[in-house]
């Protein structure tokens, strides 16, 4: 396959703004970019598929180049769900510096930040050199302006599109930037882009789009949706991301395997068999979680979950170390309790159970653990001297069911 058939095969092109891209693509090097914006300290599962395509281009002899955009952070994209909250500026660089510093990282590509252009252009400037080439009517003709418009649209994220327009100006002057990739939801900033090089400079440049990473409920993935999950490691431990990613529904776990790894076509449909004859293996799961979680956090973080996840599903916890423990429940319900507790009281207090009825049927029928550790005795006491790593007790009810306990 070439380069452009691969990227179709793997479902990561939706829109681009000229079919010379292909030839393009396939057959010249080309200098790109891709942008995020800093409204979070840490990138997310729903950025990393935008992120690994530059990972793919750079493979094939392009040249990424990464915007972490400091200015438009401070502005807002319209998003269809009213205004969103303005950071400070403080806020915003902080957010910055963490981006950077993960993206380099994690994708090893050169960073640059829309502040340091966009900061010295007066009001003056900005209304004749790059306003005056935008009609009203082309900006509401944006499919998320006209969204946003029934939920209020100020006059700052109304000029969002603007600014970015002019980053790719900008990075075509000063870096011959001549393609910018996104995801499917921002196909209208990427063409502003294209106009005001077209209408000023007489060029001719490019876009291309993918579609969005979709949860299994169809869902856009991110933190305005509220279902994030993590690049940074203190924000979603590696454990949780390796069992995020190995409880993708059959649905969509191939189609996450073509978009989340860089395994090969041949690999993935060796993957894509054994999921339809054999699903009880779980092979194409695994592999994705093993992918990912080694790509952004390194072998030895996945071994360590891979540790964790054996020693949960055996219940044997004295397996794992403090830090491991820490790691596993780091996303898990947790609740505070004081002093020493029954275990039927405290398995309602703690809404683990719904009623003493039923704490004490699943307490009878030995699905409660405490610590790793069968527990059947109704009258068994939860104490804070029996806890485990920082005053925690782990509670597992049922086969997959964990709960952890703060003693105060």
């Amino acid at each position: 396959m070439t380069l452009f058939e691969e990227l179709k095969w793997r479902g990561l092109i939706q829109d681009i703004s000229n079919p010379e891209l292909e030839d393009k693509l396939n057959n010249t090097e080309l200098t790109f970019y891709i942008g995020t914006d800093p409204t979070a300290d840490s990138l997310h599962i729903g950025h990393y598929s935008s992120f690994l395509l530059a990972k793919r281009l750079k493979k094939a002899g392009h040249h990424p180049i990464m915007l972490v955009g400091g200015a438009t952070g401070l502005i807002g994209d319209p998003r269809g769900k009213g205004e969103r909250v303005l950071e400070s500026f403080e806020k915003i660089h902080d957010n910055y510096v963490k981006l950077k510093n993960q993206v380099e990282r994690i994708f090893g590509c050169e960073t640059v930040n829309n502040y340091d252009w966009v900061k010295d252009i007066n009001v003056i400037e900005f209304l004749r050199d790059y306003g005056k080439h935008f009609t009203i009517n082309y900006m509401l003709d944006k499919d998320k302006v006209r969204k946003q418009l029934d939920n209020g649209l100020s006059f700052t994220e109304f000029s969002y599109m603007i600014i970015q327009a002019l980053d790719y100006k900008y990075l075509y002057e000063t870096r011959n930037v001549t393609l910018q990739v996104a995801g499917s939801d921002q196909w209208g900033n990427i063409t502003s882009g294209i106009e005001l090089i077209r209408r000023t400079l007489g060029v001719e440049v490019y876009g291309m789009t993918m579609p969005l990473v979709l949860d299994e409920q169809g869902n856009k993935i991110g933190k305005s949706e509220g279902n994030a999950v993590w690049l940074d490691k203190e924000k979603t431990s590696p454990y949780f991301l390796y069992q995020y990613l190995l409880n993708t529904s059959d649905e969509v776990v191939i189609d996450y395997l073509k978009k989340l790894t860089m395994l090969s076509k041949e690999e993935i449909e060796e993957l894509e068999e054994s999921n339809k004859k054999e699903p009880h293996l779980r092979l194409a799961h695994k592999a994705l979680a093993r992918e990912v979680v080694c790509d952004v956090h390194g072998k030895d973080e996945y071994e360590k979950a891979l540790r964790i996840s054996e020693a949960l599903f055996s219940g044997d916890l004295k397996k794992l170390t403090g830090d491991e423990l820490l790691d596993a429940f780091n996303n898990i319900p947790s609740s505070e309790v004081n002093g020493d507790k029954n275990i039927v009281d405290l398995l309602v207090e703690t809404s683990i159970c719904s009623s003493k009825r039923e704490a004490r049927e699943f307490v009878s029928n030995n699905s409660i653990s405490v610590n790793g550790e069968k527990i059947n005795d109704l009258e068994y006491i939860i104490k804070k001297d029996n806890a485990i790593v920082d005053n925690f007790t782990i509670i597992r009810k049922g086969k997959k069911k964990y709960f952890v306990i703060k003693h105060i």
